[in-house]
């Protein structure tokens, strides 16, 4: 078992551990994770039919009470209405302030079970077992929740950090091959961001032979998060760049609806977008190259001008005031937050479009 300590305002761990899902109440038990005695597990209909029983099995078996509220898998759940649907469920079972939420799934789950945590009852527990790739190495960690709004992606959420992350590699064998190419995404994020010998060794990798390196990779990414959310917990300064590839990337997902491009796609488009424009040939060309081997878009499977990505970067959640903040990554394992506002953030790509 390997721990990995997230030293923030209300500490915790991240435990990382293969079969570490059927024996969870055992672990939440023996390390007191939580004083709680009472769980709701919340899932989607995708991850319930692979982990629920397991998890549930586990924490009876520990003697603590378990239910579930499983909701429709995808981005269109992450919404206002099925939030109010969970509260109704934990008024029905009757949740107290000394209950706990366990979030089981990718990080649609995540998001929407955080933010019922940090929202019922001004704030309740909760644990986060992520199922997907793109939840392990990202979503999982560092206490971002949030909804989407008709208006744009994660534009009401809240700063809560889970008790602990329970991380089990195994569940990843029985992802489809789609969910881990969409991780994949984050992942090279990493290494664009902070770490360039990583990113080089994922260059080598392709899909198939990523998966027998996961007990490095995902360790070296919750590491990379966990050394910046340390340093800025609530997004002020430096955790900006863990968002490289997502002022574009936002903008492709809401662009074509939620429907063509999933999160970690549309992210793989907007880290080579960003590079091409605003890093150097090289740098661009190696991206694209890493980015090809993942079955992940690039910039050039795009039906969409950058022009038109533009206006929607403007319900960002990253904007400060008239001013629009985004992240460049040159040299490759280094990120620079840059500033302008969004009619010089137009007139910046509009300059290179031209020069390219």
């Amino acid at each position: 078992m390997d721990k990995i300590h997230v030293p923030v305002t209300n500490a915790y761990d991240i435990i990382l551990e293969r079969g570490l899902l059927s024996k969870c109440g055992t672990l939440i038990r023996e390390l007191e994770l939580t004083s709680a005695e009472h769980f709701v597990i919340i899932t989607d209909d995708h991850v319930d039919k692979l982990y629920t029983d397991t998890v549930m099995h586990s924490l009876q078996e520990s003697r603590f009470q378990a239910e579930k509220f499983v909701f429709p898998h995808g981005e269109a759940s992450k919404s206002a209405e099925t939030l109010l649907k969970i509260y109704s469920f934990l008024c029905e079972k009757e949740i107290t302030r000394s209950d706990c939420l366990i979030a089981l799934g990718g990080g649609v789950v995540g998001d929407i079970t955080g933010f019922a945590a940090a929202t019922f009852l001004r704030g309740i527990s909760y644990i986060q077992i992520p199922t997907s790739l793109l939840a392990q190495v990202d979503s999982s960690v560092g206490g971002k929740t949030a909804i989407d709004l008709p208006e744009g992606k994660n534009l009401v959420g809240a700063f809560k950090q889970p008790c602990a992350v329970l991380c089990d590699f195994d569940v990843l064998k029985t992802l489809p091959r789609e969910f881990l190419i969409d991780g994949m995404g984050e992942v090279i994020k990493y290494g664009m961001i902070a770490n360039a010998e990583l990113f080089y060794k994922l260059a080598e990798y392709d899909l198939e032979t990523i998966q027998t390196h996961f007990d490095e990779i995902i360790p070296a990414c919750i590491r990379i998060k966990r050394d910046v959310v340390a340093e800025d917990e609530l997004d002020n300064g430096l955790r900006m760049i863990l968002n490289f590839g997502h002022t574009l990337g936002h903008a492709i997902e809401a662009y074509y609806h939620y429907e063509t491009y999933t999160h970690g796609c549309a992210v793989a488009a907007g880290m080579c977008l960003m590079t091409k424009y605003c890093g150097n040939p090289e740098e661009y060309s190696l991206l694209k190259a890493c980015v090809s081997r993942y079955q992940l878009p690039t910039d050039a499977d795009l039906s969409v001008s950058v022009q038109e990505l533009i206006p929607l970067c403007g319900n960002d959640k990253k904007r400060a005031g008239y001013h629009l903040r985004y992240i460049v990554c040159s040299p490759i394992g280094t990120a620079k937050i840059h500033r302008d506002s969004l009619s010089e953030f137009r007139k910046h790509f509009e300059r290179n479009i031209a020069l390219s």
